[in-house]
């Protein structure tokens, strides 16, 4: 008789096969069991420098390739991940948080076991608030069955959630069940019907409508359906800063970042002036509408999510993200003239660059103006907060998921960490990264965990003395940084090349030679000045100006 699988080895096993190869993860004592199980299987431990390094780099991966996974030990390793994993509901990334525990035996009497906080259950009473389920795996008749839980609820709400395995059943046979079907509740047929019929009539009596895309569509898959429906009616297309690349910006029917008054003018008036606006997949956050400097109707949209379907002022309950649209490809909608849609003149051939052509000192501008010529077919932009995002959004990117971005829980320190999982999720992909001097200062350091694995990711960090989206706001000494000497890491990693870069013959000497270096990473130190701040930032502050 064959003997059952260990509930480790049970959970190692359905993790690859939901197509997770890697997991991050710091070791600590009450998940050693599990990391040596981990170390023997066929997926990759993939070791950072800090529990908060794992958990950006494993929503990054999730974000990539569907769904990502961590593994850390007790509280002191748990706790450390809520921030990350806070990010990954917000933004709907479906992160599997392993945290190894105390054993089951152990918790006895109540006793003061290192790493514990209150109760034994504290760190999963606090797990539960920021993920969309949790299990404590402490009976071996229900392990299994609670893994399939937990795991089908991460795919089918894209959200994170939290495994917690104590360490004397890492080992113990678990009880095989019978497995079901993965309880997706269907639609609604009668107000999927009604809702699909009241669209249509919308969208054919609309004499411009635009399509707003954000990032559900890229969560569940439908990027491919959003593409069908836009050369099938010739609709324009927008998308959102979180919702960046959710189809590549090379369509014809593209229209760009819609961001309320920190985009361009002729894609906020593409938009808000639309007769039937349809949003697909859209959190309405105040970064996605230029900090709710927007102006969209809901009395002339559609608003579909995974949570939500109004049109017009109507509801329409129980009616599932993919069903609407997939039930839109069916509709007989009519095909229009495309759009003039006039994209700025903005991105300059590689090899169009004059290298050494101005001693110029760089601006954030003249930055973003020429890593668009930096960009390739297998460049993803891994981009941090502030400034690295707003100035991000004019960026071209050319291929459809390849903008990765905290746009809507904006948590500093995401981008460096971000890009580990994002090339391991995807090795043909080589990151750009954009990152503050803040940012970086918080987990710069995980360019160790690049350098170990392998990596080789082109960081360009902004170096503005501080934290500069805070100096717009209000200025003050609370916003200064010790200036560090970014350039010489390498040398103390011992791996990778800096770059001191001050001109724009600095950037674009220092853009070639990352081209072509392709070993390790590359860091270029971008020294700006205080106060210099990206077009979108400038918009934005011209547009609430204008207003007061």
């Amino acid at each position: 008789m064959k003997t059952a699988p260990s509930i480790g080895d049970y959970l190692i096993h359905q993790l690859y096969s939901h197509g997770v190869r890697h997991v991050f993860g710091i070791p600590g004592d009450y998940v050693l069991g599990f990391y040596d199980q981990l170390y023997r299987s066929k997926l990759r431990l993939i070791n950072t420098c800090d529990e908060q390094g794992a958990g950006f780099a494993a929503d990054a991966y999730a974000r990539v390739r569907g769904l990502g996974a961590l593994c850390v030990t007790y509280c002191v390793g748990g706790l450390k991940v809520t921030n990350t994993t806070a990010e990954a509901f917000a933004e709907k990334s479906p992160v599997v948080v392993i945290s190894g525990a105390p054993g089951m035996k152990e918790r006895e009497k109540n006793p003061l076991l290192h790493h514990k906080v209150r109760e034994f259950d504290t760190q999963k009473k606090v797990f539960e608030q920021l993920t969309i389920a949790s299990t404590v795996l402490g009976d071996p008749q229900t392990a299994f069955q609670e893994i399939d839980r937990v795991l089908n609820a991460a795919l089918r709400f894209k959200r994170p959630v939290y495994i917690e395995l104590p360490r004397d059943q890492v080992l113990v046979p678990g009880i095989p069940h019978h497995k079901t079907a993965e309880l997706n509740e269907p639609s609604d047929r009668k107000s999927l019907r009604e809702a699909l019929a009241e669209a249509q009539q919308m969208i054919n009596a609309a004499r411009r409508p635009v399509i707003l895309a954000d990032v559900e569509v890229h969560r569940f898959g439908l990027q491919d359906q959003l593409i069908e429906l836009a050369r099938k009616t010739n609709i324009p297309v927008a998308a959102t800063v979180l919702g960046k690349s959710v189809i590549g910006e090379n369509h014809p029917f593209y229209l760009g970042i819609y961001e309320g008054a920190m985009g361009r003018d002729d894609v906020r008036q593409h938009v808000e002036g639309s007769d039937c606006l349809i949003m697909l997949g859209a959190f309405m956050t105040d970064i996605n509408l230029g900090i709710y400097t927007a102006r969209l109707d809901p009395g002339r949209s559609i608003y579909a999510t995974s949570e939500k379907l109004s049109i017009r002022y109507h509801s329409y309950e129980a009616v599932r993200f993919e069903d609407f649209m997939r039930g839109l490809l069916r509709l007989d909608l009519r095909r229009r003239k495309p759009a003039r849609i006039h994209l700025p003149v903005q991105f300059t051939a590689p090899s169009a660059r004059r290298v050494g052509h101005s001693r110029k000192a760089i601006t954030v501008r003249g930055l973003f103006h020429r890593l668009n010529a930096f960009l390739s077919d297998n460049t993803v932009v891994v981009a941090d907060v502030g400034d690295a995002l707003f100035g991000a959004a004019d960026l071209f990117i050319r291929e459809r998921t390849e903008f990765l971005s905290p746009a809507y829980y904006t948590s500093m320190g995401f981008a460096v960490p971000a890009s580990v999982g994002a090339q391991l999720a995807n090795p043909k992909l080589r990151p750009l990264v954009l990152v503050g001097d803040g940012a970086f200062q918080m987990t710069g350091m995980e360019l160790s965990t690049v350098a170990r694995y392998g990596l080789n990711p082109v960081v360009v960090l902004l170096n503005n003395h501080g934290y500069g989206t805070e100096r717009h706001m209000q200025d003050g000494p609370y916003n200064d940084l010790w200036p560090w000497q970014y350039h010489r890491l390498p040398e103390i990693l011992g791996a990778g090349r800096g770059f001191v870069v001050e001109t724009e013959e600095d950037l674009d000497r220092a853009l070639t030679e990352a081209q072509r270096w392709t070993q390790s990473f590359c860091l270029l130190e971008v020294r700006l000045a205080p106060l210099d701040r990206s077009p979108a930032l400038d918009r934005l502050a011209s547009r609430l100006g204008r207003r007061l």
